[in-house]
């Protein structure tokens, strides 16, 4: 490793004084470049298409947060389905772990939507107006002219176009596209409120991809801290080939020549020569920049690339350790439960409890009855002719309205019931009783709940 380097108390993007300092990142090229332009069309194609794809006539995604009704690969997940929710996150936070320990911070260089919008969308917006990292630099010190203010004023009002746009394409996520269009196409005073979220989070936007920018991985977002405790020597990561480049920029010595072209398209503004950092995203261009000069050089590839520490030092290949591997199966078995769970469940919920401040009543025919709240949510996509039955004793069970119990597609209906049972079949005080919920002759559920008997 270089001599020089001493130990960093502070973000690379900061000087001695915490003042900020602006990274003019060169414009990248190369194969991995590449890939990723691929991979973040793909990416952007799902962010924006997903609402719009339908599965039986409903929304693949859909986090309708108000409603507090979520659609998951076309399954309703509501409230009451927490623990499958719950299921989701912790599956997501643990496959987010499997991927950091076997592949170091990939998610953020290559898929985390910061550096997607930043770097393949407001990113080259800039380096097609303002020009490339040495230009901006320039047009940045330079004083304001007519064409610095032009340059300036267009790249701005396409920042606040795009801050718009993806702010809508995110909503659309929670409404849906259609309740979106509706709300876009109605008078804004009949929307006040969401009209004025939308533009706070585009102002957001705007502000973050326009000024903040790199600050949110290096100073806010926690993950690149995260990974001084989940990589190990077998971590696949960028890293630099030390044992081959050093020492550097000499005949007689490494391969690495000195260039800095792997700062110079660096987002972050560090030099991955240092080692493993917090800034470094593993957006793979600084591995384009050295491909480059190696080749230019007649020097074989591959001076940065992906490997693991162990594999510079010891050649060593595998990417598995008891980490991943442990990480790996509690993750199959959260997915598997998951799945079971969301696709095994009751197409109904039915809560039922005992109207508040009544106890036991005796009827005309010498009956006991207990009056109850009746909750149900229809969890399908088709409407429900509902029949509730008691299974546990003789009795009756009527409703206070007399119309037929049809609940709609994802809609809940609720009621008071009457629950009519000999005395005979009780016990003195508190009683448990199951009443069964029926949709043409077919049982989809068993509620179970208390009766009071005097």
């Amino acid at each position: 490793m270089s001599e020089d380097i001493s130990f960093r108390d502070r973000p690379i993007n900061l000087d001695a004084q915490g003042r900020r300092k602006w990274v003019y990142a060169k414009n990248p090229t190369g194969k991995w470049f590449k890939n990723r332009t691929f991979f973040t069309l793909i990416w952007m194609s799902f962010f924006i298409g997903a609402p719009f794809i339908k599965i039986g006539g409903e929304p693949f995604m859909l986090l309708d947060i108000v409603n507090r009704k979520f659609i998951i690969f076309g399954a309703i997940i509501w409230a009451q389905d927490t623990f499958i929710m719950a299921l989701l996150m912790l599956s997501f936070v643990f496959f987010i772990l499997l991927f950091t320990v076997t592949f170091g911070r990939i998610w953020c260089g290559w898929a985390c939507p910061q550096t997607i919008f930043l770097e393949m969308i407001f990113r080259k917006i800039e380096y097609w107006i303002e020009g490339d990292f040495k230009e901006r630099h320039k047009l940045d010190q330079a004083p304001w002219t007519g064409g610095k203010i032009f340059k300036k004023t267009i790249k701005h009002i396409l920042f606040i176009v795009v801050s718009i746009f993806l702010t809508n394409v995110f909503l659309m996520w929670f409404t849906g596209p259609n309740r979106l269009f509706e709300i876009i196409t109605d008078p804004i005073g009949l929307h006040t409120q969401g009209f004025v979220a939308m533009l706070i989070v585009s102002a957001i936007f705007y502000w973050i991809y326009s000024f903040f920018r790199e600050q949110i991985c290096t100073m806010v977002c926690p993950y690149g801290r995260m990974q001084g405790v989940l990589l190990d020597k077998k971590s696949v990561i960028v890293a630099y080939d030390y044992k081959r480049g050093e020492p550097r920029g000499t005949k007689e010595g490494g391969d690495c020549i000195n260039c800095q072209q792997c700062i110079s398209v660096c987002p972050t503004g560090i030099d991955i020569r240092n080692g493993t950092q917090l800034e470094c995203i593993n957006c793979t261009a600084c591995i384009d920049a050295c491909d480059s000069v190696m080749t230019k050089v007649k020097k074989p590839k591959g001076l940065i690339r992906f490997d693991s520490i162990e594999g510079i030092e010891k050649g060593h290949k595998s990417i598995w350790n008891v980490r991943n591997k442990a990480y790996s199966v509690v993750l199959a078995i959260l997915l598997g439960f998951f799945f079971v769970m969301l696709f095994t469940r009751s197409d109904v919920e039915t809560t039922l409890l005992r109207a508040p401040g009544t106890l036991s009543i005796i009827t005309a025919e010498g009956k006991v009855l207990n009056i109850y709240n009746m909750k149900i949510v229809n969890k399908t996509h088709r409407q429900m002719p509902l029949e509730i039955r008691l299974l546990s004793h003789k009795g009756t069970v009527k409703r206070s309205s007399q119309a037929a119990l049809i609940i709609d597609n994802q809609s809940t209906v609720e009621g008071v019931l009457l629950i009519e049972i000999e005395p005979s079949e009780l016990s003195k005080g508190k009683n448990k009783i199951e009443l069964g919920v029926f949709v043409n002759g077919e049982q989809l559920e068993t509620v179970k709940a208390g009766f009071l008997a005097p």
